[in-house]
């Protein structure tokens, strides 16, 4: 069975001030992606039905299954009735350590926690990482790059977008319904070109969950459009990253980083 397209043309009545109209609206999809590891099911997001493979290789890496791209192999992604199950194999000790975790219930649409039965699990220790020397006037400019890269949302006015920026100064731009899931995208797009991830720049909130799975990358600079949450701001500094926010506007507020003073603002 054909995927299911990133969105659809459905009828629609629109009212305002000078009345009613029947007009068509483009409206993004979100789709059951069941997520299988050596033939076991992990978990069920609700996502947009583009970039599978990258969503896997991202998942895989962001969510700490495994430690490196190599380490996941894509058999094969088919369509259904109720929805497409991407099937990937990876070593058996990283299936050994998964099957421990108790993650199998059903995730919503850009659910990040969704799935996890403690809260060991749910809120696990972040990894630390080693940020470039990168000022944010060298790379918060991409942000352009980024809302010129959005075709969906263009159309449905409803997916995210998340933008990795490599090593070779590439940006990777992926959308999805479900911000965590566009990350995910945009982590496996990178590594599925054989790059090395270097910043993450997402058109949402900075929430613990986006800190922790750029960690989980290795990613050392985080940007976000809207405002962090105060624990992403906490995680952020114990992860040695630098994190940024309210990106709009020609401004941005540091809250995080390498160096960061809260007592200077010339830091």
């Amino acid at each position: 069975m054909k995927a299911p397209p990133a969105f659809r043309t459905l009828p629609a009545r629109r009212v305002d001030a000078a009345g009613a109209q029947l007009q068509s609206e483009d409206l993004v999809e979100e789709t059951a992606i069941a997520l299988l590891y050596n033939g076991t099911p992990h978990v069920v997001m609700m996502a947009t039905p583009t970039d599978l493979d990258d969503l896997g290789i991202g998942f895989s890496i962001t969510e700490g299954i495994v430690d490196a791209a190599a380490g996941v192999t894509i058999v094969d992604c088919t369509a259904g009735a109720d929805g497409i199950s991407l099937q990937m194999h990876i070593p058996q000790a990283a299936f050994d350590a998964l099957a421990g975790r108790g993650r199998n219930l059903p995730g919503r649409t850009g659910c990040g926690l969704c799935g996890t039965d403690t809260l060991a699990a749910a809120i696990r220790p972040v990894r630390r990482v080693a940020p470039l020397p990168l000022a944010p006037a060298d790379w918060l400019p991409r942000f352009a790059e980024l809302h010129a890269r959005q075709p969906l949302n263009g159309r449905t006015g409803a997916a995210h977008a998340a933008a990795v920026l490599d090593d070779t100064g590439t940006l990777h731009v992926r959308e999805d319904v479900g911000r965590h899931c566009a990350i995910d995208k945009a982590v496996g797009a990178a590594l599925r070109a054989g790059r090395v991830p270097v910043a993450l720049l997402v058109t949402s909130r900075a929430s613990y969950e986006v800190v922790h799975k750029a960690a989980q990358a290795g990613i050392g600079h985080v940007a976000a459009i809207s405002a962090p949450t105060a624990f992403a701001v906490r995680l952020a500094a114990e992860a040695g990253m630098q994190l940024v926010a309210f990106v709009r506007d020609g401004r941005h507020t540091v809250y995080a980083g390498p160096g960061f003073d809260a007592t200077r603002a010339d830091l």
